[in-house]
């Protein structure tokens, strides 16, 4: 079971990290606006120090087609440190890109997750981490903790690498239930 932390505030990183065991930091587009104006690269490379190496560190492209996609994620490792696993949603456009750069050696978390479809082709893929979107498929009428269950399932029988990273909570028994329904990650 891990915990991640879902945002860049650097002062509530380190108070969140010194009272739970946190092992990594995710951040999205709208948490990032969320910040204000920031110096983004340099206050990724700030989180990173707070974190650690031994943490992950989840950025977001915000590219909508794979080409793009692909050179923000070069420029975030780049900019960063190469261990920072990238999310890219996972669309058409966004598996094109997991494939290469799952190919090239960069970390992926498929996001933006709302079906078992999206789920299976994004562990087919070879995504290290796949982050359903709990609290989104509930107002979609989508049975998040089924479609959790579904996906550990696969992974499990056939023997995958692929981590499910829970996100997207409204509340703390939306944590739980994706934890009971085999979530080894949540943010």
């Amino acid at each position: 079971m891990e915990l991640l932390l879902d945002t860049v505030n650097l002062e509530e990183i380190r108070k969140c990290q010194e009272i739970y065991p946190i092992t990594g930091v995710t951040s999205n587009p709208s948490i990032i606006r969320a910040e204000g104006k920031i110096s983004f690269f340099s206050h990724m490379r700030e989180l990173r120090s707070i974190i650690g190496m031994d943490k992950t560190l989840h950025v977001q492209v915000t590219g909508l087609d794979s080409e793009t996609m692909i050179r923000e994620a070069e420029r975030i490792t780049n900019e960063i440190d190469s261990k920072v696993y990238i999310k890219v949603p996972t669309t058409e456009e966004g598996l094109k890109a997991m494939r290469h750069l799952k190919a090239a050696g960069f970390g992926v978390t498929a996001t933006a997750i709302y079906t078992k479809v999206q789920g299976l082709a994004a562990i087919l893929t070879g995504a290290d981490f796949i982050a359903p979107y709990c609290n989104r498929m509930e107002n979609m009428d989508v049975d998040f903790e089924d479609t959790v269950a579904y996906l550990r399932n696969v992974i499990d029988e056939n023997n995958s690498d692929t981590k499910i990273l829970a996100a997207s909570f409204k509340n703390i028994g939306q944590v739980h239930r994706a934890f009971a329904a085999g979530a080894q990650t949540v943010t």
